[in-house]
């Protein structure tokens, strides 16, 4: 039996509500967990814990625990008794599977009834594992190190502290609509607000039939990467080209990018109404880009009905670019396509927007049936953990 000994991140900082964030965590790991088929999940003082046959394998449990938000970092070893015989014999097994010649034993115990402490069981065990296997001790920077935890009732023993998630369990935060184009740049707002404990759907607008599917492919793709972190998403297909064709025929040149996105906040707080959805997520960044403005930014929110979040607003390019390729979406994000904003944008748009000059040129437009029937048209994508998903037609 293999054993995941995952320990929290700022939910033990949580006080009195704390039993929340653990119950969901524990909710989110049987999702992200449930494919290995783990025999129980658990918490025990300051851990999640998970146990699996041993079929299931070291490689594919850490991925997993990965992608569990909330945990800070992880090992995965064997529950024993809470003796220092029983310890250092299953130190002994777990060292076997290291690859190295020097190694170091780190104990942390909660259970302060017991007759040893910490120091005692790094002493102690490291003297037996190095007798018996002939490694060398090196505390500061060893090849093999031994993880012991000492609980309520057992002890578990693994090797290596590897990373987690960190953050807090998504659906402790809320729930959030996150605009999701094929670019770089919004799979990492969502990953990071997920990180804040926001379970999110995703919205992705479109200009199919006056562009390829590419875009459309391209969101499902990122959508099912940041789906391996939630029990369950949906990624909502949103027609633009129509309202294109509309805002090109009577709006000037220079405003329509600021346009076409209050009509895309307008659509998508309809949409994240319907889900229950407290805010909508965006991939901004303050001057990346000319609609990206402190003025335009100012403009296109006031369209919509619900908060808009940007986490990445202080972000430069690189450090975007960055998270993006550790969460595995930028391959992804760099295929070529063209994206409904930049379908017939104009070479000098307007980078200094005024509410009220666009609020004029939007008086031209029956907005409140212009949003309805695109709403109508909406193609929904249901991901289920980890990778399946199903697509089904109609609004939210």
């Amino acid at each position: 039996m293999r054993i995941l000994i995952g320990r929290y991140h700022e939910v033990r900082l949580k006080g009195g509500n704390r039993w929340r964030f653990v119950r969901q965590a524990q909710d989110n790991a049987r999702a992200i967990l449930a494919d290995l088929k783990p025999s129980r999940i658990w918490s025990e003082g300051p851990r999640l814990l998970a146990s699996f046959p041993e079929e299931a394998g070291d490689g594919l449990i850490a991925q997993r625990a990965a992608r569990i938000f909330g945990i800070q970092n992880f090992t995965i070893g064997r529950q024993t008794k809470p003796d220092l015989r029983s310890i250092a014999d299953a130190a002994m097994k777990e060292a076997k599977r290291g690859r190295g010649e020097t190694f170091r034993v780190s104990a942390r115990r909660t259970d302060k009834s017991l007759a040893f402490d910490s120091m005692q069981i790094e002493r102690e065990v490291g003297e037996a594992v190095r007798l018996a296997l002939g490694l060398d001790v090196d505390l500061g920077n060893p090849q093999i190190t031994i993880v012991v935890e000492v609980l309520d009732k057992h002890a578990y023993v693994g090797l290596h502290k590897l990373p987690g998630a960190g953050g807090l369990p998504i659906g402790t935060g809320g729930r959030a609509l996150a605009l999701l184009s094929g670019g770089i740049d919004s799979p990492v707002a969502c990953y990071r607000m997920m990180g804040r404990g926001l379970r999110l759907d995703f919205v992705h607008f479109h200009s199919y039939p006056l562009l390829p599917r590419t875009s459309q492919d391209k969101a499902l793709e990122l959508a099912s990467v940041l789906n391996q972190y939630q029990p369950r998403s949906k990624l909502m297909m949103v027609p633009f080209a129509e309202i294109q064709r509309q805002i090109v025929s009577k709006a000037a040149r220079p405003i329509r990018v600021i346009v076409y996105r209050r009509m895309m906040m307008r659509i998508a707080t309809v949409l994240a109404l319907g889900e229950n959805a407290s805010a909508i997520v965006t991939g901004e960044s303050l001057s990346q880009v000319a609609s990206q403005t402190l003025d335009n930014l100012s403009v296109i929110e006031r369209a919509a009905g619900l908060p808009v979040l940007r986490p990445l607003l202080g972000m430069d390019k690189q450090e975007i670019i960055d998270q993006a390729r550790r969460l595995g979406t930028y391959e992804t994000s760099i295929i070529p396509d063209q994206d409904c904003c930049a379908l017939l944008t104009p070479v000098h748009p307007q980078t200094h927007a005024v509410l009220k000059q666009i609020e004029e040129a939007e008086g031209v437009f029956d907005i409140e049936a212009m949003v309805a029937l695109v709403v109508k048209s909406v193609k929904q994508v249901i991901l289920a953990s980890p990778t399946a998903h199903e697509s089904r037609s109609g609004a939210s």
